[in-house]
Formats: C-alpha cells, sequence, structure tokens
C-alpha cells in the first residue's frame, strides 16, 4: 500500500498531526502549491509541490527546489487538490489524508469536502480539519470505538439509507439528507459500531485527538 498526506493551503492541522500519520504509514507528502509554505514553517520537507504555483512564495519554492520535485501544472479546470489527487492516482497512492483543505474561504471549503465525494471510487481518502478526522463511506463497514466516543453522520440524498448497530440513537434504515436531516453528536454504546449504507456515500466524522488516545485509527 502507498500512502500520502496532500497539505494544502488552507489552515494547517497542528504538526504533530501531520507527524503522526507519517509514522503511520503516510510517508509522502505533497503540498498543493501555498501548502508548500506551510510545510517551510512546520520545518518538513515535501516530497512533491504541484499546482499553478501562484500561491507558494517564492522564497519558499527556492529552498525547496534542490529538496522537492516541482511540478507546475497550470491547467485550471482542476483545482491545485485536484491536482495532488491526480497525480496520486496515477501514481498508484492507494490512501491519501487531506490537510490544510479548510480554512477562511468557505467556498474552498466547500469544494474540498465534495473532492472527497468525487474521488471517493479511485482513492481511499481521509481528512483533517482542526481536530475532525472526516472519512467518507458506502457498504457494509465495522469501526473500531469505544463507549461514550462521540461519532457524527452525516448523508447527501433521500436515496441513501444506513442501518447502525452501536449507537445510541440508532439509524433504522434512515436517510439523511442534506439540509433535512443528520445524525450529529451520537454516541457509541459499545466498542463497536456497525454501519450497512446502501445506495450511497456517507460521511463519519470524529476526533483526532479521542481516536489517537484511544487506539481507534484502523491503518491497514
Amino acid at each position: 500500500m502507498k500512502k500520502c498526506i496532500i497539505l494544502a493551503n488552507g489552515k494547517p492541522p497542528k504538526k504533530n498531526i501531520i507527524t503522526f500519520f507519517q509514522k503511520n504509514g503516510y510517508d509522502t507528502l505533497i503540498c498543493a502549491d501555498g501548502g508548500a509554505n506551510s510545510a517551510n514553517k512546520f520545518g518538513l520537507i515535501p516530497d512533491y509541490i504541484i499546482g499553478d504555483l501562484d500561491s507558494a512564495d517564492k522564497n519558499v519554492l527556492n529552498k525547496y527546489r534542490t529538496k522537492s520535485k516541482i511540478v507546475n501544472i497550470k491547467r485550471q479546470n482542476d483545482t491545485d487538490v485536484e491536482k495532488c489527487l491526480k497525480f496520486a492516482v496515477k501514481n498508484k497512492y492507494t490512501d491519501v489524508l487531506l490537510v490544510g483543505v479548510t480554512g477562511n474561504r468557505l467556498d474552498h471549503t466547500y469544494c474540498n469536502l465534495g473532492i472527497v465525494i468525487k474521488f471517493f471510487h479511485q482513492i481511499n481518502i481521509s481528512l483533517i480539519a482542526e481536530n475532525s478526522y472526516l472519512k467518507a463511506y458506502k457498504g457494509k463497514q465495522e469501526l473500531k470505538t469505544f463507549k461514550g466516543e462521540t461519532v457524527s453522520l452525516y448523508g447527501f440524498d433521500k436515496k441513501t439509507r444506513i442501518i447502525s448497530r452501536g449507537l445510541k440513537y440508532p439509524l433504522k434504515n434512515t436517510a439523511l439528507p442534506f439540509g433535512e436531516k443528520e445524525s450529529t453528536s451520537n454516541i457509541a454504546t459499545s466498542n463497536s459500531l456497525q454501519l450497512t449504507i446502501s445506495n450511497g456515500i456517507i460521511f463519519v466524522i470524529r476526533d483526532f485527538n479521542t481516536m489517537k488516545k484511544y487506539d481507534l485509527f484502523q491503518f491497514g
């Protein structure tokens, strides 16, 4: 399995979050254009810097020119994050963590959440924003959890249905269409959360620090 981190130009997470995933197999760091500025502040050396390079500081690019592979893609049909994802897919990465993809620009945040769905069938994507860990799921899933953990679930349309076992507020073939119904701050009732998701994709959002503390990440 090949795993990578894509660091974009939004609000970056704490450095220890990035290094935690690097220590767990996500050993390639790809910066989406201005994400290189954040990498520089963290003292990290990207393996790749990809994008149209209009946001990365010139001094930062010069610093990394002999240390990182810089790929200038001027194509404007894709965002810089999409360019990085297409690079990862082409180079047969199986898993990617998106960081720095949220921040002051709500339109960028909304776009990058949509990208998780857009690339769902091409690469296994997870996303960190602040202390929240987001992952998309379909089909039958069993998640390692603990009694009392806060778990939030979100759907997008009426056709996608969810059956849950292990939640305080169970989902019984329930749809969670965006803008109509959601399962925010549900609570796990055991050490295992079982989900059956039919006809679509849902987001599950959990707290990174809690997952790290209780060893809930399931690194393949």
